[in-house]
């Protein structure tokens, strides 16, 4: 019987290790932000300080689900947010912890406000004003609905 025990408790060791983090909006809402001045631009930009709790997050596999956009496909601008295109980020209907830039492999085939469930590597961008404050890399996204 102890035997037996082992390799099953190695196995389920092994399948949590290895499994992505299911994350929601509400987790990525705790982050506040002040201005910050950019020289290059000459303008000031939103500045996140990250909780602890979302710097745990940082370069995590995770999983989200949330409204797909479809911004410019030949460029590979892809977003995920918690609200459809009417009233996005975007729109100034929110703020840009309601987004996410999603980078894939691939090219998705998705539709603007198809309901998407993505999962990959997190990573919090407090720096390049290019890019989203957080980024989900290699990409991987089914369909929600």
């Amino acid at each position: 019987m102890k035997n037996s025990i082992i390799p099953f408790i190695f196995m389920l060791f092994t399948v949590s290790c290895f499994a992505q983090k299911k994350i929601t909006w509400q987790d990525l809402a705790q982050v506040e932000y002040v201005d910050k001045y950019y020289a290059e631009y000459d303008e000031y930009f939103l500045f996140p300080n990250f909780s602890e709790h979302v710097k745990s997050l940082h370069n995590k596999k995770v999983s989200i689900t949330g409204y797909f956009l479809n911004i410019s496909p030949s460029d590979n601008l892809y977003i995920l947010s918690k609200k459809p295109m009417a009233s996005c980020f975007f729109c100034g209907m929110a703020g840009p912890e309601t987004a996410i830039e999603l980078q894939f492999d691939s090219k998705p085939t998705f539709k603007t406000d198809d309901i998407v469930t993505v999962t990959g590597i997190l990573k919090l961008n407090d720096e390049d004003v290019k890019h989203f404050n957080y980024i989900i890399t290699n990409s991987k996204a089914i369909r929600a609905d």
